[in-house]
């Protein structure tokens, strides 16, 4: 016996609403996730692509539309289980404070909302889609250094085999004709990233075999790198034949999207023989003699995927919610310098959870500001790095540069960032407990462990940088806010110790 057609209607009706509804709490718990990136999308060139992808998914999923009345909607709670882990995954990267992490769980629950809402059979028919939106996240610029290392290598070789004279060290290749340098803007991620989104639509679209797509998408994640390389190759070239590497750079991001663009095309030409897309795509047999699921059923799926989801942020708020054991935090050392307080407000607004203060240092040269923030013990690496990168890391930055840097007293482990265009000069200390922290996956550990077991030391962040009115607009004037900064901390030996209290004393209470 076939269903009643508005029976049928009214099943699917309740699963798009219950949907809607339940994309709707998702968007309001992760409203965080989806800000950072919106934020990373506006201000980083690798990322402006992102603004497409929603578009793109919905394009796929107007393509596949025949398959909408040919499969059945089944709401499955069960599904909803598998929010559990996904929550538990991005609690993990909230503590580590990888806002990736907890992108790519966020949507992961999507896929999940759509499982327990429509069924299955409806997720498998529309996954093309679905899947794409993962490109939603800002990711993948952590490989960033081993890309400028691949590049850097790629170039010299090649140099080699031309016979040009050439000196590497690191990512700085010097020639007769002048100095090149391979930045992070150089690295190729901005086209690897944009190469990675397209191959995946070219392979949904012209082909039909899992194994052509995979094929097709691996091809787009190899050629761009290998690119790259030729790009600088030649920039390096150029300005070999030129006889000027400053004339040679001059345009190098020009020539850069120019090569990319053929690059595509190469891609596009590449594939086009081993093309799918006149054959129609498979449609299932219209369901038949089913009977079409209770209404209740789609929102009682999308209430516990909804409930399930909340979890992990609602632990998250209870983690964070012990505050500093201080109503204020105390004068730094001085050094000798003529100190005068200056007001936090700005500085509090970058770090919400975290007790603040700013001082200016005049120490007879370039003026210094140091900013101090104590964080509760339970804190996390999500609030503490995230606050160490907008204070030390402007997004804007062509160029930024990290070393490590040891006091006089060589009790601390100082880190200087130097970044240019705009020019600026960062030293900070990470403090937890007894030691200063390391840095990498370490430090996001060690903080995530800290929060969990609220260990004798909350998180002690130190950021000396110029002052505004120190003319750093220039090579010179960068070199001379990196000595005034190495000057004051040395000067300054007892900040290790100063730091070491406000651990322990923050984490009192």
């Amino acid at each position: 016996m076939e269903a009643a057609p508005d029976a049928v209607a009214r099943s699917r009706r309740a699963a798009w609403l219950a949907l809607s509804a339940g994309l709707a709490a998702l968007l309001l718990l992760f409203r965080a996730e989806a800000g950072a990136a919106v934020h990373v999308w506006i201000a980083s060139t690798a990322y402006n692509h992102c603004f497409l992808v929603a578009p793109i998914a919905g394009f796929l999923a107007w393509e596949r539309r025949a398959r909408l009345p040919a499969t059945a909607v089944r709401p499955s709670p069960g599904f909803a289980l598998l929010a559990l882990p996904l929550g538990a995954a991005w609690l993990a990267a909230e503590r580590l404070g990888v806002m990736e992490g907890r992108q790519l769980a966020a949507l992961g629950l999507v896929q999940v909302l759509v499982l327990a809402v429509a069924g299955g059979a409806m997720w498998r028919a529309f996954a093309g889609p679905l899947l794409y939106l993962f490109f939603l996240v800002p990711f993948g610029a952590f490989i960033t250094p081993q890309l400028q290392d691949f590049t850097s290598h790629f170039t010299t070789a090649g140099l080699d085999l031309l016979g040009i004279p050439n000196y590497s060290d690191g990512h700085t290749i010097e020639i007769p004709q002048g100095t090149f340098y391979v930045a992070e803007a150089c690295a190729g991620l901005r086209f690897l990233i944009a190469s990675v989104a397209f191959g995946a639509l070219y392979a949904l679209m012209m082909y039909r075999s899992p194994i052509r797509r995979l094929i097709f998408f691996a091809v787009s994640i190899v050629v761009p790198v290998i690119a790259n390389g030729f790009r600088a190759l030649g920039i390096v070239w150029l300005g070999h034949e030129l006889g000027s590497a400053e004339a040679a750079a001059t345009d190098h991001v020009l020539y850069g999207w120019i090569f990319f663009s053929l690059v595509i095309l190469a891609l596009t030409l590449l594939g086009l023989p081993f093309r799918q897309d006149a054959a129609p795509p498979a449609v299932a047999a219209p369901p038949a003699a089913r009977v079409p699921a209770r209404p209740a059923a789609a929102w009682a799926a999308a209430l516990a995927v909804a409930a399930a989801a909340a979890l992990a942020p609602a632990a998250a708020t209870a983690l964070s919610t012990r505050r500093v054991a201080l109503a204020a935090i105390p004068d730094p050392p001085s050094a000798g310098c003529a100190r005068t307080a200056l007001d936090g407000a700005a500085l509090a607004a970058e770090a919400p959870a975290a007790l603040v203060r700013m001082d200016r240092f005049d120490c007879g040269g370039a003026p210094l500001v140091v900013r101090v923030l104590a964080f509760p013990p339970t804190a996390g690496a999500s609030a503490v790095i995230g606050a160490r990168r907008a204070l030390t890391q402007p997004l804007d930055a062509e160029d930024v540069s990290v070393s490590p840097l040891t006091d006089s007293s060589g009790r601390a482990a100082w880190r200087l960032t130097e970044a240019r265009e705009p020019f600026a000069a960062f030293a900070d200390l990470l403090w937890i407990g007894d030691r200063s922290a390391d840095s990498g996956l370490a430090l996001r550990l060690g903080l995530a462990r800290a929060s969990l077991l609220a260990g004798d030391g909350a998180p002690v962040l130190i950021v000396v940088s110029s002052a505004p009115d120190a003319g750093l607009n220039n090579e010179a004037g960068l070199a001379r806010s990196r000595a005034a900064i190495v000057r004051f901390l040395n000067a300054a030996d007892g900040l290790p110790s100063y730091a070491r209290a406000l651990s322990r004393a923050a984490a009192q209470g």
